[in-house]
């Protein structure tokens, strides 16, 4: 079966191109029906309840199901179909009821909890002994306790999340692509900088299309957005990105999460409550480093009583500038970013265009992995012949300082079609160590750039660089972990509210003139950045900080209530 099935086969990497949707059914069937057993041996009578049988059987187990299904999401997420979306939705609705059914199961409960009970417990190593805390409480969380009919419900609630979270992603994708305008006036696009325009005017061609092709990918609406002299252009953009799959804008009701949005919000709370928590923000901090609501809330309103002086200044300054130098009588949502720009022109002399020639992405990937070798001793190196999903993918060999191989990461960095927005790390393969077998981390790193036009190199503006060290410093905390047991190895088993700081800690060096002397050179002429313009984009680094801070806290207060007071 493995044979014929690439899901199956126990190979270092994935078989990418041999992946068909036809695949994920049957090899979700065979895994599971494996795991089933495997599950009901470890828990029969008689069985050894040391932490080799109990932990270790469970993560050989779940790793044998992650090879498997981590490509297929990852699929999902940058090549999708709608063959793959027809077999994905339903794979994970039956992961979902796998995941609960194990929570729930009181045997293999009862077997972990006579690890933590046993008189030696306390002298096996802090992994294993988290690795047992860990399981206790997601046990805990699964309804482990509930009896009937509160136990099937909680299953019922699982999987209907699950249905609803890949039906609320797929319509955001198709929102997103269905919306596009074709512009064959390059005088509509004025203010977009030549490299905004060829990458719209490559949109076209990737279409067949004469002129130009404004999308809802993030470069196209980066562009318009920030540059665009065109304000009619920038409302309609702005518009339809901020609309997408809801009940408002040019595509009103047509993907609309609006219900999905309330039913998500509904079983969530029924969820919480069912496991004996207020509500659903409360269960989520359970995960958490914050102990409670209160503590949430105080410590959000605390920034925010500080930033928002800040920002309502900002927003003072930027409106007198829009009215006084742009002739906006009224500053609107689709002028803040182009307003923002000018204003940061004229105080700072400074332009994203000014520095995307020093930031060529092979010369910025070249520089940031030769930080790496720096800062841990480590070498990036591709690898050629490494099956992938598209010709734009590399796949890089981790070695350490005696030349070993120890990880590997996928690096795919370009906007497409059939890729979902933003930019993302995620798990391929967890390290794991299981006896004389050893199963090496590797990565996903995500990222949406604009991609090469007109013969030159991808030219990344500034922003875009603290996006790449920043999911480069979450690959870093997948890779680099010395802890070789899957579920609290890298960024698994890291409070959710504490897992940003390896990233955060690298976007510092995209700011750190050594830092980026190892890459920041002219793409045709090979020069350094030049000082005066370091120092000029040192002086702009805090430029709308107040805004861009209660902005994230709008996300933050918004998420958190809406769970809170349900």
């Amino acid at each position: 079966m493995s044979h014929d099935n690439p899901l199956l086969a126990d190979d270092t990497l994935p078989a990418f191109s041999q992946i068909l949707p036809e695949h994920v059914a049957p090899a979700i069937d065979a895994i599971l029906t494996d795991y089933r057993a495997g599950i009901d041996a470890l828990v029969a009578p008689g069985a050894p309840r040391d932490f080799a049988t109990v932990m270790l059987t469970q993560e050989r187990l779940e790793q044998r199901l992650a090879r498997a299904w981590a490509p297929v999401s990852h699929l999902h997420s940058v090549a999708d179909s709608e063959a793959l979306r027809a077999v994905y939705g339903p794979a994970e609705e039956r992961l979902t009821e796998h995941a609960i059914e194990l929570g729930q199961n009181r045997d293999l409960y009862a077997a972990v909890q006579a690890l933590a009970d046993a008189p030696d417990y306390a002298t096996l190593p802090r992994p294993e002994r988290a690795l047992v805390e860990h399981a206790l409480r997601d046990f805990r969380l699964s309804g482990v306790a509930l009896d009937e009919p509160a136990r099937s419900r909680f299953r019922e609630i699982g999987v209907e999340l699950s249905k609803l979270s890949t039906e609320f992603s797929n319509a955001v994708l198709d929102a997103s692509e269905a919306w596009h305008q074709h512009v064959t006036d390059e005088r509509d696009l004025a203010g977009i900088p030549e490299s905004g325009r060829a990458v719209l005017r490559q949109y076209a061609e990737d279409q067949q299309l004469d002129g130009y092709l404004v999308t809802l990918k993030q470069p196209s609406v980066q562009a318009v957005l920030t540059y665009a002299d065109n304000r009619a252009l920038r409302e309609r953009v702005y518009w339809a990105y901020q609309t997408r799959a809801s009940d408002q804008g040019p595509d009103a009701g047509k993907f609309d999460n609006s219900a999905r949005i309330e039913r998500i919000m509904a079983l969530r709370h029924e969820a919480a409550q069912l496991l004996g928590f207020a509500n659903a923000a409360e269960e989520s901090l359970a995960t958490k480093m914050a102990d409670s609501p209160t503590e949430v809330m105080e410590f959000l309103h605390d920034l925010a009583a500080r930033a928002k002086p800040v920002a309502q200044r900002e927003l003072v300054t930027l409106r007198e500038f829009a009215h006084a130098e742009l002739k906006l009588d009224n500053l609107e949502p689709w002028d803040v970013a182009y307003a923002s720009e000018k204003l940061r022109q004229r105080e700072y002399a400074l332009d994203e265009e000014q520095l995307k020639p020093y930031f060529p992405l092979p010369a910025v990937i070249d520089g940031l992995f030769g930080l790496a070798t720096q800062l841990y001793g480590i070498t990036l190196a591709p690898r050629d012949g490494v099956d992938v999903w598209h010709p734009q993918v590399r796949y890089y060999d981790v070695r350490d300082a005696d030349g070993r191989v120890f990880a590997g990461a996928y690096v795919d960095l370009y906007a497409r079609n059939g890729k979902r927005g933003g930019a993302w790390m995620d798990v391929c393969r967890a390290r794991f160590d299981d006896g004389g077998q050893r199963q090496l981390p590797v990565a996903f790193l995500t990222c949406n750039f604009a991609p090469p036009t007109d013969g030159k190199p991808a030219l990344l503006t500034h922003d875009d660089v603290l996006t790449l060290f920043h999911e480069f410093g979450h690959g870093l905390h997948h890779l680099l972990t010395e802890i070789a047991l899957p579920s609290i190895g890298g960024i698994d088993g890291v409070e959710w509210d504490a897992v940003e700081l390896p990233s955060q800690f690298m976007e510092n060096f995209g700011w750190n003139r050594e830092a980026l002397d190892l890459f920041a050179k002219h793409w045709q002429t090979g020069e350094r950045l030049p000082d005066e313009l370091f120092e000029r984009m040192l002086a702009a680094r805090h430029f709308h900080a107040g805004l861009f801070l209660v902005r994230q806290l709008e996300f933050a207060l918004l998420d958190f209530l809406l769970h809170l007071e349900y």
